[in-house]
């Protein structure tokens, strides 16, 4: 019999708790031993809980007790879960999680601290929530060199695009919709402004490249500012509006790492993952595009992936798993204004002839799109590939000639 622990009790512990005890005999079998929840620790009380008796609120019951070999740290946000982690892996305890942002922030450090006490630090579930993703970088796909990963890596960001797209509903009554069906917090703005998706692009980037690249470092951009008039010209381009995060090595071997709302060819496999569900195209040299789909969160397939990270260290009580990256620091990511992609415009003006004739100067190339009901003030078009310095030159130089920007959105390559 293995003893474990959980830390955290809300959606997702709650959801761990539940799957170790209702498959409490298949986990054995794979374990090839018993998983007991000793102890299960929050600050709060549940006296009507069946498990009321092995709830404590004294984190050093987990960290004392020699007996306990792995922990599921399920409690979000970085204090105290990053103190909690670090002692319990210096005193030789294994330890699982859905936390992304200590992973994403952390991360370079505990694994190094897991691995100097020859244990484990084990977070599928920080990214993708139930859809296994890391494992499968680590290990199945672990003979190619990663070219490039990329997906659709938030399910609130998602389904209210999906709900713009579809339905035409503007963005604030899908946030309210997505609020009201629990897929949104009150406070949306981790989600909605991209925050959530940079953790989870900076974890699968240092997994893919070896080395930590933390969220600070990652360029990042919401969707509070996608109109409807974005997503209908999206549709006269070809394609969708999504919430993207992305990592590719160039050709000077630094890394373009971005999250920011993008156009997706409806050719693109991305395209069509619609609701609260999420895509990640993992593109490896031998194998071409991977894609793993599923369900991004929730309470029971964030649990499932914890669950298995356990029954791993269970597996593993003597021996590390490999899982590793080194430190990293900001000479691993090209500067963001000087990254290349052609980009969209949407631009108000009073002289839509002479604004046009004037976007075709200034953006050589470009491609003026069309849609129904615009307004005579109204121009949309697309440039060629260029870096963010030239855009933003050219931009100041469209505003000179009469033109307001409205939007502007990258062009992905996806």
């Amino acid at each position: 019999m293995v003893q474990v622990a959980v830390m955290g009790h809300g959606v997702v512990g709650s959801g761990v708790v539940e799957v170790l005890q209702n498959h409490r005999d298949s986990i054995a079998k794979r374990a090839k031993a018993e998983l007991n929840i000793k102890y299960i620790l929050d600050i709060r009380d549940f006296p009507d809980s069946p498990y009321a008796d092995k709830f404590t609120k004294n984190f050093d019951d987990i960290l004392n007790d020699d007996d306990i070999k792995v922990v599921a740290e399920v409690m979000g946000g970085v204090h105290p879960a990053y103190d909690f982690t670090k002692k319990l892996l210096l005193a030789g305890k294994s330890v699982v999680t859905s936390n992304k942002e200590l992973v994403a922030t952390k991360g370079a450090e505990l694994i190094e601290i897991a691995k100097s006490n020859n244990v484990n630090y084990l977070f599928e579930a920080s990214v993708g929530g139930g859809i296994p993703i890391i494992r499968p970088m680590v290990q199945c796909l672990a003979a190619n060199d990663m070219i490039e990963v990329a997906g659709i890596l938030n399910g609130t960001t998602n389904f209210i695009l999906t709900k713009m797209i579809r339905e035409h509903m503007a963005f604030d009554d899908a946030l309210k919709m997505a609020q009201s069906l629990g897929y949104a917090e009150r406070n949306p703005t981790a989600d909605v402004e991209g925050h959530d998706a940079c953790r989870k692009i900076a974890i699968l980037a240092s997994i893919a490249y070896g080395k930590h690249i933390y969220p600070n470092l990652v360029h990042t951009q919401g969707i509070t500012k996608i109109a409807l008039d974005d997503v209908a010209y999206a549709a006269s381009w070809g394609g969708v509006i999504k919430l993207i995060g992305q990592v590719k090595r160039l050709d000077d071997g630094k890394l373009d790492i971005t999250v920011e709302p993008m156009f997706i060819s409806s050719e693109s496999q991305l395209s069509s993952v619609d609701d609260v569900f999420n895509g990640i195209l993992v593109r490896g040299d031998a194998t071409g595009d991977v894609v793993f789909y599923g369900k991004g969160a929730g309470k029971l397939p964030t649990a499932s992936a914890v669950v298995a990270d356990m029954i791993d260290c269970a597996k593993h009580l003597k021996e590390r798993k490999y899982l590793y990256w080194a430190d990293g620091d900001e000479s691993l990511v090209k500067p963001y204004n000087e990254t290349e992609y052609p980009v969209y415009f949407r631009v108000s003006c009073e002289d839509k002839k002479a604004v046009a004739d004037a976007a075709l100067e200034i953006f050589p190339n470009s491609r003026i799109l069309v849609r129904s009901d615009a307004p005579e003030t109204e121009l949309a078009f697309v440039t060629e590939t260029m870096t963010v310095d030239m855009q933003n030159e050219k931009s100041a130089a469209l505003e000179k000639a009469g033109a307001v920007i409205l939007s502007k959105i990258r062009i992905s390559d996806l």
